[in-house]
């Protein structure tokens, strides 16, 4: 009956002082888990023995009533003949065949009362693995985060990764001093070509000096005839 104590030890425990208590609670909880899935694999197997037993038990009492029926029969035959010795031995075989029976069916009564007991053990102890297993994702879970939280303000506080921002703000500068340089280089050599705005207000300025020009012709008497000839 050892292992019905230990399977009421671990459905009575207390997840929650046991994890308070412990140095290591993802390690406490792998042990519980551990235990509870060793302790899950005994009371099955005992279980199983259980109802194996049961069946040879059945297949005893099956026989056993057989064997009163042929006794019966025999006690008769004896009676029939005038043989009320022998009627009477067959009857006391009976008895002990009956009382065998009756013995066994006591005993798979017994061993039905244990396999309810198996099968609400092994409920709770399922129901409490899943617990347990629940608690160990979320507490794996708290753990890495808590380790990342230490790593990521390590992180920030350490030297080397304000000299490295350091490092870029330099990179970045020289990024702008090149690409000033760049802009300048392109505006000294479009400073000799001129654009296109001022190339067309060079073409309104030539239009204005040719009307210019002619009205000063005309003043002068060079108009067209002066042309002709």
């Amino acid at each position: 009956m050892g292992i019905f104590s230990r399977t009421r030890d671990i459905i009575a425990a207390n997840f929650n002082d046991m994890l308070d208590k412990a140095d290591d609670p993802q390690k406490m909880i792998r042990m519980i888990i551990l235990e509870m899935e060793e302790t899950l694999v005994e009371v099955r197997a005992s279980a199983a023995r259980t109802i194996a037993d049961q069946k040879e038990m059945h297949r005893h009492t099956v026989k056993l009533d057989k064997l009163q029926a042929d006794w019966n029969e025999k006690a008769q035959l004896a009676l029939s003949k005038d043989r009320e010795d022998l009627a009477r031995a067959a009857l006391v075989e009976k008895k002990k065949a009956a009382d065998m029976s009756d013995q066994l069916k006591q005993e798979i009564a017994v061993l039905d009362d244990a396999l309810r007991a198996y099968e609400q053990d092994i409920q709770k102890l399922q129901n409490r693995l899943r617990e347990a297993r629940s608690r160990q994702t979320a507490i794996a879970a708290r753990l890495e985060s808590a380790e990342n939280r230490v790593k990521l303000r390590s992180l920030m506080t350490n030297e080397r990764v304000d000299d490295a921002l350091t490092r870029f703000d330099q990179l970045e500068r020289r990024v702008d001093y090149a690409e000033g340089r760049a802009d300048a280089l392109s505006i000294a050599d479009q400073s000799d070509k001129p654009s296109l705005a001022d190339e067309i207000a060079a073409l309104e300025g030539a239009d204005a000096i040719d009307d210019e020009l002619e009205q000063m012709k005309k003043a002068l008497g060079m108009g067209s005839a002066d042309k002709e000839d």
